[in-house]
């Protein structure tokens, strides 16, 4: 590679290119997008709401789905009302310092979101496999240390992460290619910057994807010692019980594995419509899909839900 031109204007904003200049496809991302998100917002600061004023709710489960809620309005706060505000204003620009919070906050929601699924594992994990010593496993201190870990994981894997991206120069080329206006990934970042050296950040999303690997083979090993478990139950309800409790949770794990994928693949200027949909499959999956997955299925939060909303 040729060496870096001193005279190129270091960059201080990104483009986002994506959104069609027709402008009805335009107003239908802005309408699809705003729809999107207050509704994940609601459902999830109701369901937060509800796990916190409902002491019949106050459990080891419902703390880990609490916590997970939070994780998701900051996961999907941090793309969608930007995009919804380029999409309206008819601008595509972001700020350094805009594009800066964006990758660290978007790195770490989905971090922690990762972390407290697998704490959520380990909670089914207990529940079902060693039912007689539940309340001796999972007690408080054991929930808020594993809450406390998961946060603090992702902040930590949120900063490597964006000291590594924004460390590299970006002096030539400012436009990051993306879908409706969305938002600052790093593998797109990574594709225009003019750096020899990508070491910088390469490292630290090798040391994400072990990380994440061995979260999810964690998972899976507690899956199989739960489903065998599952199975030794004599009542088909209680076994359809289980199931449907622990099922959906894999869904999940899946949403935010997707992004996995998005960082091992080589890295191009102008991605795929593939690489474009892992980036809103991961992003706004979750905070869409758990509300229902975990809390407007079970009746006991429907039952807290109702009480919350009709007083």
């Amino acid at each position: 590679m040729p060496p870096i031109p001193t005279n190129l204007t270091i960059v201080t904003e990104f483009i986002l290119m994506g959104c069609s200049t027709n402008k009805n496809i335009c107003i239908f991302h802005l309408v699809l997008f705003f729809f999107i998100y207050f509704c994940a917002l609601m459902d999830n600061i109701l369901i937060i709401m509800t796990t916190t004023l409902d002491q019949n709710l106050h459990t080891p489960m419902y703390f880990f789905v609490k916590n997970l809620y939070f994780g998701d309005l900051c996961l999907i706060s941090v793309t969608i009302p930007k995009s919804i505000a380029n999409s309206f204003s008819h601008s595509n620009s972001i700020s350094l310092t805009g594009c800066v919070a964006q990758v660290f906050m978007l790195v770490f929601s989905a971090t922690t979101e990762l972390h407290l699924l697998t704490a959520m594992c380990f909670d089914h994990y207990a529940a079902i496999c060693h039912p007689l010593h539940y309340e001796i496993i999972m007690k408080k201190d054991m929930c808020v240390q594993l809450t406390a870990i998961s946060w603090l994981g992702g902040s930590l894997i949120a900063l490597m992460h964006t000291v590594g991206t924004f460390s590299l120069s970006y002096c030539g080329s400012n436009i990051i290619h993306q879908f409706f206006f969305f938002f600052c990934d790093i593998p797109q970042l990574l594709a225009i910057s003019c750096s020899e050296n990508l070491m910088k950040e390469i490292v630290p999303i090798l040391i994400s994807v072990v990380l994440d690997i061995c979260c999810f083979i964690y998972i899976i090993i507690s899956f199989v010692n739960i489903f065998s478990t599952v199975k030794k139950i004599p009542s088909t309800e209680g076994q359809s019980k289980a199931y449907c409790t622990c099922l959906p949770h894999l869904v999940v794990v899946l949403f935010l594995f997707t992004d996995i994928f998005a960082y091992l693949k080589p890295t191009s200027r102008i991605p795929s419509i593939s690489d474009l949909l892992i980036s809103i499959f991961y992003t706004m999956g979750p905070p869409t899909s758990n509300p229902i997955i975990y809390s407007l299925r079970n009746n006991a939060m429907k039952m807290s839900l109702q009480r919350t909303v009709l007083g």
